[in-house]
């Protein structure tokens, strides 16, 4: 019997729901306040449908800049606010300001508020229904894990940490050799003849496998396995649940089996993907040289006052193919920054001047990075690139840190719009993780999925 315990929405899923229903709530409130009040500026019609198309986009367009579709700010009634706030007054500005694709400006401008109120009271409304109910507790995906007594902290608080509705709520000892029967924190050990009947009783939605030893899967606990997948159960193994969760490579429980789980994108060889985005490089520097330009006396200004010292300063850094070339940057330290060593940039970093927090944050200090674009050291989008200094001394530590020198280095990237700043060796494996997702990924999606990020990131002043 179908039990409404049972249900529970991937990743994808959600986000599709949250796309979809903005839209329908939206238009729906509109056709009906339409038809209900004498309100004129916004009607569906046949012969203007194509208006209802692109409030439908703008709406997706701008909830995706301004994180409506981030499931951590749709599980959050006080950050869904803010966004539907900066969605729907975004949204409704554009959307006037178009007058080509939709109605021309009302006469009575009372109608501009009315138009502003609906979409804005149906996307709020909409969001906390989804707040309240379907990113409730009843929703959550319960799993299991397989895996190493020694592993499971590691495992568990990786898949966890990035999606709220997903729990691992116990997991089986597969290291045959020790007997376990101690709790990690809340997660309690069962043992693997109990697991089939654990499965039933607590509505379990998958079992993922995270053992790498063989003689770990039992007869015993293979036999259990065997009755719920003939049962119907998602069993599946731990790298791919990581990566279709975190979206970043499990760099550290794969170990050096790596490229039996690293297929690369066909993109990375794809000429007429990697001639588009070359024109696409080639137009983003000519148009962030002619903003770069305009913002120049200012930038003077703001670095005579805040940086007393010279604008520019350019640095070693390892590029495509392990080749050293020297990136470009508005200076933001001070002076001899580095006069006892290199090290890490933290995030409240001392040597960071008043004016290069401010270039920092909003991403300006790396204009001049589009001249490095131009000459084709670097990309747009891709790996940030390091220092020879630092990709010595992390590659003796971390396997296939290098891995991340088969593509151009880029201005920003998948590491860069999904992590916050950091400055030690921990930080540098979580943002390897999140490059060799995005080369092992490599696409015109996903590309412009990080455009859309970064352009958050500078409006919500979150540059590192």
């Amino acid at each position: 019997m179908f039990s409404v315990d049972k249900i529970h929405f991937e990743i994808s899923e959600r986000k599709m729901i949250l796309r979809f229903f903005d839209v329908f709530f939206v238009l729906g409130t509109l056709f009906f306040v339409g038809k209900m009040f004498d309100f004129d500026y916004f009607t569906f019609s046949t012969i203007n449908f194509y208006w209802t198309i692109v409030l439908g986009v703008y709406l997706n367009f701008f909830g995706t800049i301004f994180e409506m579709y981030n499931l951590q700010v749709a599980s959050n009634q006080f950050q869904v606010l803010r966004s539907a706030i900066l969605t729907a007054s975004t949204t409704v500005l554009v959307y006037l300001l178009t007058p080509v694709f939709s109605p021309e400006l009302p006469s009575k401008r009372i109608e501009i508020l009315v138009f502003y109120l609906v979409v804005f009271v149906a996307l709020f409304l909409w969001r906390m229904f989804y707040v309240k109910f379907l990113a409730s507790k009843r929703f959550l995906q319960n799993a299991v894990l397989i895996c190493d007594k020694e592993q499971v902290e590691e495992l568990i608080s990786g898949l966890e940490h990035i999606d709220p509705h997903y729990k691992i709520v116990a997991y089986v000892n597969s290291d045959c050799t020790v007997k376990d029967d101690s709790k990690y924190h809340y997660v309690p050990n069962i043992k693997s003849d109990e697991l089939f009947s654990f499965v039933i009783e607590n509505s379990i939605s998958e079992i993922v496998i995270a053992s790498q030893k063989t003689e770990g899967i039992t007869a015993e606990l293979y036999q259990q396995l065997l009755r719920l997948l003939e049962r119907g159960s998602v069993i599946r193994e731990y790298t791919q649940v990581y990566e279709n969760k975190t979206h970043r490579i499990p760099v550290h429980y794969i170990s050096r089996d790596f490229y039996r789980f690293f297929p690369f994108s066909r993109s990375n060889h794809n000429t007429l993907y990697l001639l588009s985005i070359r024109i696409f490089e080639i137009s983003m520097s000519v148009l962030g040289l002619a903003v770069g330009l305009v913002l120049f006396p200012l930038i003077l200004i703001g670095n005579a006052i805040g940086n007393r010292g010279k604008l520019f300063y350019s640095q070693e850094r390892v590029g495509k193919d392990g080749v050293v070339f020297e990136i470009f940057k508005f200076r933001t330290m001070i002076s001899n920054a580095e006069s006892n060593g290199a090290v890490f940039t933290t995030t409240s970093d001392s040597r960071v001047t008043a004016f290069g927090k401010f270039l920092r944050k909003t991403r300006i200090d790396e204009f001049p990075q589009f001249i490095n674009i131009l000459k084709g050291d670097m990309a747009v989008i891709g790996p940030r690139p390091e220092r020879p200094f630092f990709v010595k001394e992390i590659a003796e530590i971390m396997p296939f840190y290098e891995t991340r020198h088969v593509i151009k280095p880029g201005l920003t990237g998948w590491a860069q719009v999904n992590y916050a700043y950091g400055g030690t060796i921990d930080d540098s494996l979580i943002k390897l993780q999140y490059d060799l997702y995005y080369i092992k990924h490599r696409s015109i999606f996903l590309d412009l999925s990080i455009a859309f990020k970064t352009i958050t990131t500078v409006l919500f002043y979150r540059g590192q």
